[in-house]
C-alpha cells in the first residue's frame, strides 16, 4: 500500500512540474509574442512570476517616449537568438496559456529579464525574482532608468 501511495505522489508531483519538450524541433517553432509570452510548438507560454510592459505600453526617459514593452521583447528576441528554450510547466493561467519559466543554455529568461531591468518580479503570484528587480533597480537598469507605470496597473487603467 505503502508502495502504491509513494508512485501516485511521485506521479502526482512529476506531472505539476513537466518539461515541454523541445527536441528535434525547427527553429521556426518558437514565436516571441511580447516580453514575458512565447509561443513554442504551438502552445502559448506565459513566463510565470515576472510581469514586461505591454507592447503599446510607454515610458520616458528625458524628453524621450520609449515603446517599453517593445524594448522587452526585442531583448528577449536577442537573448533567444537562435536558439530554441526549454521550459518547465508550472500549469495553466487564467487564460488556459501554460506558466512555465523557460531556459535558454540553462539560464532562466524569466531572471535574465527581471535582472536586466525589462521586466518586474510580479509579486502578486510569486516572490522568486524580487532580489533580481532589487538587483535592476539599485543599479537603474532598463526600466528603472526611466519614467514607467508598472504593466499591471497599465492594464488596469486602459479597462
Amino acid at each position: 500500500m505503502k508502495k502504491i501511495l509513494g508512485i501516485l505522489v511521485l506521479s502526482y508531483l512529476l506531472v505539476g512540474c513537466t518539461t515541454i519538450e523541445t527536441k528535434k524541433v525547427k527553429s521556426d517553432s518558437i514565436k516571441i509574442v511580447d516580453g514575458d509570452t512565447i509561443v513554442l510548438n504551438g502552445e502559448k507560454i506565459r513566463f510565470s512570476g515576472i510581469d514586461t510592459p505591454e507592447l503599446k505600453q510607454t515610458c520616458t526617459k528625458g524628453d524621450e517616449k520609449i515603446f517599453c514593452g517593445i524594448s522587452a521583447k526585442k531583448i528577449l528576441v536577442k537573448k533567444i537568438g537562435n536558439e530554441i528554450p526549454k521550459c518547465i510547466s508550472e500549469g495553466k493561467d487564467y487564460f488556459k496559456r501554460t506558466l512555465a519559466e523557460c531556459f535558454v543554455n540553462g539560464e532562466s529568461l524569466s531572471r535574465f529579464l527581471v535582472r536586466s531591468g525589462y521586466a518586474f518580479a510580479f509579486r502578486k503570484y510569486s516572490k522568486k525574482f524580487v532580489e533580481d528587480e532589487e538587483f535592476a533597480k539599485v543599479n537603474k537598469l532598463g526600466l528603472w532608468s526611466m519614467t514607467f507605470q508598472y504593466p499591471w496597473d497599465y492594464r488596469k487603467n486602459k479597462t
